[in-house]
């Protein structure tokens, strides 16, 4: 009855929604269509019938299950950041694949009117102040975190290092003669941005801070005044490292709209390895962050506390890789 009720909620078939849902067929949908089921599901509390059945054998009730609250730390709604959107799909079907549930999702703004006390566990999605993470800590104390680097906090960690991911997009640049290279992107305690920095002092390139511009949006509005100025003669760049995905790909809409006045093709750079960044033209070349696997830890390392299988703290940090496409030149200048 639920997946039909999904299905019906969102105009497409039953067998699709069962796909998606239960992960066993990635392509069978858009990602436009994954997302409204997800939201559909949400919408109605379901949960997947292989974890119904498995209730319904062994006599365990809804209410007995790992009760979880997720804890979005950096965004107001989801759909603001693709990369946590798809982190946080990744995590309902981890939820739900270990056959626990989901107690609350509360934004950034919401972090401290929330009453997590009632949960088994939270999960903090994205890089949280001191203060909100004692607001959690001290309501419960079984939290895991999933964030770009180490917060040398209390609690179990999930990482990717993003100061890595930016040394490694700097060093590919490098590799193609680049050394006038801009940044678009989060300035203020950003790691990326550090690793930016970092990999320019140590190859003697002098940062110039002309070529950074601080954003925490696209970027369209920080990019576009750097390009005009380009354009006139008033600064130059032969490639741009971007923070995340979702700016890159304004970035090269951006681009392209400008080619015809474009002399040399500028390289585009960024982090995530979305599923929109498979679908630009030209294909963006990115920092891959394996969010899936960082999902799966996350639950696993947070149920294991919830069950006392462990007491220490735990930070496991995951390794980035490049994804080479098409959106990156070989400096000719």
């Amino acid at each position: 009855m639920s997946l039909k009720k999904i299905a019906s909620m969102v105009g497409t078939s039953i067998s699709t929604v069962s796909r998606v849902l239960n992960n066993t067929s990635p392509t069978c949908a858009s990602k436009e269509l994954q997302d409204r089921i997800w939201a559909a599901a949400r919408e109605i509390n379901y949960q997947p019938n292989e974890t119904a059945r498995s209730l319904q054998k062994s006599g365990t009730a809804a209410r007995n299950l790992p009760h979880i609250s997720i804890v979005l730390a950096r965004i107001s709604t989801l759909e603001e950041d693709p990369f946590f959107l798809e982190l946080f799909r990744d995590l309902e079907a981890e939820l739900f694949k270990q056959k626990a549930a989901i107690d609350h999702i509360v934004y950034a703004e919401e972090s401290f009117q929330q009453n997590l006390s009632d949960s088994s566990g939270v999960i903090i999605l994205g890089r949280c102040s001191n203060k909100l993470l004692k607001n959690i800590t001290s309501q419960n104390r079984n939290v895991v975190g999933i964030w770009r680097n180490s917060m040398n906090f209390n609690v179990d960690e999930v990482i990717c290092d993003g100061k890595k991911a930016a040394e490694m997009a700097m060093k590919y640049l490098f590799s193609l003669g680049h050394q006038r290279i801009a940044y678009i992107g989060d300035c203020s305690f950003e790691s990326r941005y550090v690793g930016y920095c970092d990999t320019l002092i140590r190859n003697d390139i002098p940062m110039d801070y002309e070529l950074i511009r601080q954003t925490d949006g696209e970027g369209d509005a920080a990019f576009s005044e750097l390009l005009e100025k380009k354009l006139a003669g008033d600064t130059d760049f032969t490639a741009v490292f971007c923070a995340n995905d979702k700016t890159a790909i304004r970035i090269l809409e951006l681009l392209k709209a400008k080619k015809r006045q474009i002399k040399q093709p500028i390289s585009v750079i960024s982090i995530d390895n979305i599923e929109a960044s498979q679908n630009t033209q030209p294909y963006l070349t990115t920092i891959h962050i394996p969010h899936s696997e960082m999902a799966h830890m996350a639950v696993t390392l947070l149920l294991d506390r919830i069950a006392r299988e462990h007491r220490e703290i735990i930070r496991i940090e995951f390794p980035c890789r490049i994804v080479e496409r098409n959106s990156c030149y070989r400096c000719t200048l």
